[in-house]
């Protein structure tokens, strides 16, 4: 299972659990990644990615895969994003 969003780049974190004797235990937290469709109006077709529910939101929000994708930062977008950045950018015109 991919434990990191493809979209924003969010991945695992360590943190530490702290007992009511302030004994310090380490603990993975892992982000909610679930695989979806996303729809694109540029392609006019579904894209599958691994997406955390948070970047979900912040899609639904800013109106769509297409302006998501293209307002983020390529150095957070995996290498399949990119290439669906790349597809979008290009049917666009």
């Amino acid at each position: 299972m991919a434990l990191r969003c493809e979209l924003t780049g969010k991945g695992p974190i360590v943190k530490n659990l702290v007992s009511h004797s302030n004994v310090k235990t380490k603990k993975w937290m892992k982000p909610n990644v679930h695989k979806r469709r996303l729809w694109s109006d540029a392609l006019n077709d579904f894209v599958v990615l691994r997406v955390t529910t948070s970047a979900i939101r912040s899609v639904e929000h800013v109106g769509g895969l297409d302006k998501f994708i293209t307002r983020q930062s390529p150095e957070l977008l995996s290498k399949r994003a990119q290439q669906v950045r790349s597809r979008i950018e290009k049917a666009r015109g």
